[in-house]
């Protein structure tokens, strides 16, 4: 009788589909650094230096030339 049990023989099989899903899911919440469907952040993210948001500021405008050369004086004191 080989189709006693079912296609896969039986419940031996049930629990590994569900263990590696879970396992799968643990492996993006703790080593991606969250879900990404939940808003998680990327591992790979990084802080702006002030440097890098001044330059940005001056590329869009927001500062002028004198202001920009101030800043970034007093930035390397």
């Amino acid at each position: 009788m080989m189709w006693t049990y079912g296609l896969w023989g039986g419940f031996p099989w049930m629990w590994v589909f569900p263990l590696f899903f879970f396992v799968v899911m643990l492996f993006f919440i703790f080593f991606r650094g969250g879900l990404p469907m939940c808003g998680g952040h990327d591992a790979r993210e990084r802080k702006e230096s002030a440097r890098e948001i001044l330059d940005r500021r001056y590329a869009r405008g927001e500062i002028g030339q004198e202001e920009y050369q101030q800043i970034k004086k007093e930035m390397e004191k």
